[in-house]
Formats: structure tokens, sequence, C-alpha cells
């Protein structure tokens, strides 16, 4: 299927995004452990989003779409669909703006990102992920109140937000004299990716970028490896909650197919001792679909030649879950 351009961001709706999140998101920081490089063998930098405003990178995405939206759209507020982080991003935008949110969640969505959701002031509307189809929910809505849907990855201007990591990523890493040779993300519907994939095929395209995704939701290696989109079996289950995506998005992976070195599979089990491993190095408190990169490149699975960056994507872990990765120790 060929996409018109003007669907895709480019590097101008990044830097754009970029104006437009300044002092609104947090700018976070670029984090080294000397401990881990002598473990490693080499220069790992980790960019923390769980420091981000709600505890993710999707605040990035979802104020930069709400701000987007016409003023007399806008006041009729926003719905999105989202397990949890996408779902806090867009209440705490929402919030920001003055306008009614409505989330629709997964009714086995972590306890903490439920709370919290409702806690920025949105409505929680919860469906069951098994039996249920989360557009259909969000689409009803739509349709009854006519507020304007914000997809978690399928859009130019979600995208673009998510991009600006990338920019700060090459700022900070230039700022330390450190010369990339890799960088590895999280990647569930593939909307950071694609946006980082972008900043970087603008600022650096000799840089290798790679996905890390649940071995159960490994949709985008599949897909690369195929040429095609293909998704997930019904039945899969997986830890990483944020990232339990049932395919690739249609716009994400037009770009990520093009952009990516690879995807990579991690275990439930490698993701809860990249969890351990980022409180150990980092004192930072990761989730397991957060840690999924970090975990691709502690394992083994990512190899890089020179130094790597790691995003990690989120920390909105139930206390019960993370008391569990710190038992792999």
């Amino acid at each position: 299927m060929t996409i018109a351009p003007d669907l895709l961001p480019c590097f101008e709706d990044i830097a754009a995004a970029a104006e437009a999140l300044a002092g609104k998101a947090i700018l976070t920081p670029l984090l080294e452990s000397p401990l881990l490089n002598d473990r490693l063998g080499f220069r790992l930098l980790l960019k923390p989003e769980m420091l981000q405003r709600t505890g993710s990178f999707k605040f990035r995405g979802a104020y930069n779409r709400i701000c987007r939206i016409p003023e007399a759209d806008r006041r009729r507020g926003v719905v999105a669909f989202s397990s949890g982080n996408h779902a806090q991003g867009v209440a705490a935008a929402a919030r920001a703006f003055g306008i009614p949110a409505t989330i629709v969640m997964p009714g086995d969505a972590p306890a903490i990102k439920i709370r919290n959701t409702r806690s920025w002031g949105a409505e929680v509307v919860l469906y069951d992920r098994h039996t249920e189809n989360r557009d259909l929910v969000a689409d009803r809505i739509v349709a009854q109140t006519g507020a304007t849907l914000v997809r978690p990855y399928d859009d130019r201007f979600v995208m673009a937000g998510q991009g600006t990591i990338g920019i700060e990523l090459l700022d900070q890493t230039a700022a330390i004299g450190a010369t990339l040779d890799a960088v590895v993300v999280p990647c569930g519907g593939g909307g950071m990716t694609a946006g980082i994939a972008t900043a970087l095929a603008q600022r650096a395209p000799n840089v290798a970028l790679w996905a890390a995704e649940p071995e159960a939701f490994d949709d985008t290696r599949r897909s690369l490896a195929a040429g095609e989109r293909l998704g997930n079996a019904p039945g899969a289950r997986s830890i990483c909650d944020s990232l339990l995506s049932p395919m690739p998005g249609e716009l994400t992976f037009a770009i990520n197919r093009q952009r990516l070195a690879g995807a990579v599979p991690v275990s439930d089990a490698e993701a809860l001792e990249a969890m351990a491993a980022c409180f150990e190095y980092f004192k930072l408190i990761a989730e397991p679909g957060g840690a999924v990169a970090l975990a691709a490149v502690l394992t083994g699975r990512v190899r890089p030649e020179g130094a790597v960056a790691v995003v990690c994507s989120g920390g909105n872990v139930d206390p019960a879950m993370f008391g569990r990765a710190l038992g792999t120790t």
C-alpha cells in the first residue's frame, strides 16, 4: 500500500515538536555507569524516559498531537486507547490544555497505570483485551462525543513528538564526546522507533537503530523479515504490558522497514533481569517493557562495535512486579 508522504513525520516535524515541548516535557538526562561499561566491554549510555512526565516517553507524543488539534475541536476533548503509558500521557496533556479525556484501557492493565490515569483527571473505560476490540470501543466514544482520537503510535504528530528523544540523545552524546555506533529502543506499535529513526536519518544516518520487543510479540522482527506487516498470535502473553500491540502500525512500519538495522526478541525473564540491572547500576525503576532495549544489549543480541545508546522507555510498574525483578539478582 502506498502511503501519502504528508501522513509521515519529517525532521522538520520533530524540530517543531521540540519547540512545542520546550518547558512542557522534561529534558531527560543521558546516564552512564562505569561499572556496567566494565562488565560489557563497551560504553553504554542510558536515556531514562521513566523520568519523563507521567513516567514514560508517551507524554511527548500526546502533548504534541493535542497541541495540533484546532481549538474549536480540542474543546470537545480527546479519546485514546492504551494499556497505560499512552493513557497517562494523553490524560496529563489533556489536563494541561484544560480539556476532557476518555481513555479506553484493558482491565488487566497494571493497577498503578489505571490509578494514575484517573488521577490525571481522565475518565477510564475498561475492556477485555482478549474478547473486545479496543478500536471499536474508542470509535463508539468518538461518535458519541465528537472528541478527537489520539492514536498511540500511528499518527504523524505523535511520532514526531517521540522523535524528540532522538534529537536530545544526539545532542547529549555530542556534548560528552561520545561517538555512537548504535541506538536500541523498545518497540510495540513502533511510534517511538519511527520518530527516532526519522531523527537519526537526518542527523546521524550512519548510526544503526535496533528495536527490542517481547519474544511472544516479535511482530516487528517477523514483519521486517517478511517485508510486510504480520500480527501476533491471539493467545500470546507477556509481562511487558506496554509493548503488546497486535501488529506494527501501518505508518510506523513504513518508516521502520526502511531504517531499522533489525529487531531482536527479549524473554520475560531477560526483561526482569534488565530491570534489576537498571536498578543496580543506575538506581532507576524500569517497567518490563521499558527495560527490553537494555536487555537486548545485556544478552548480547545487539553487539555494538562502539558506544551504544539505550532508551529505557518507562517506569510505571506495580510493586509486586518490581519485587519479582529484584528477586532475579
